[in-house]
């Protein structure tokens, strides 16, 4: 495993994405054990682009245009969708006190996976820049390649979970003003709407 790998998995990973917005978003609303269940979410999405890569489907959305500008759009669609629900949901950005009934992980961790399928970072990384890390003559590549992914969800659970807990740590300062939530709730909300719109502009 390369020293190049390893540095560009971190710079992917710790790059602010839907991923992180969404673990953040976890962790000022109902803090330190919902953004680690957003976090682990988040890492199972990648499970998709990994199977993708490793069964060779990442040939053929490699290949066919059609089969990229399906996948752009419908993250495109999803992230819109996730800020219009951020704004309309007013209790999608809303502090918790420690006593009131926690959201269903499984609908924390749904949501995680459902962004993290649809990301466009994960796409270009695992579709068209993993398999360079792995020589094609290499007789164990498809074992490689799996070790590379394990590596990179690895990276990207400690580096959401990090950030989902420093993001827990400051929630004492907002519980209690609204304002400061709605304003939070907005940005989240037009931080999904830059990434839709960024990636209806990326091309192959």
């Amino acid at each position: 495993m390369s020293i190049a790998f390893l540095l560009t998995t971190l710079v992917v990973v710790a790059t602010p994405g839907t991923g992180v917005v969404y673990t953040l978003a976890a962790a000022l609303s109902r803090g330190r054990r919902a953004s680690i269940v957003a976090a682990v979410g988040c890492t199972l999405g990648i499970v998709p682009h990994l199977l993708a890569t490793v069964t060779g489907a990442a040939a053929l959305l490699h290949a066919s245009a059609t089969a990229f500008q399906v996948l752009k759009y419908a993250g495109v669609a999803y992230l819109l969708y996730m800020a219009w629900a951020t704004v309309r949901d007013k209790e999608a950005l809303v502090v918790q006190e420690e006593r009131a009934a926690p959201v269903s992980a499984r609908r924390v961790i749904v949501r995680g996976v459902l962004i993290n399928i649809l990301n466009p970072k994960l796409t270009i990384f695992f579709f068209a820049f993993l398999p360079q890390f792995v020589s094609p003559g290499e007789p164990h590549a498809v074992v490689h390649m799996a070790a590379l992914g394990g590596v990179f969800m690895l990276a990207t659970f400690a580096v959401f979970a990090g950030y989902g807990v420093l993001a827990a740590s400051v929630r004492s300062h907002v519980i209690g003003r609204p304002r400061v939530m709605a304003w939070l709730r907005r940005g989240f909300a037009g931080s999904f709407v830059a990434l839709g719109a960024k990636l209806a502009v990326t091309a192959r």
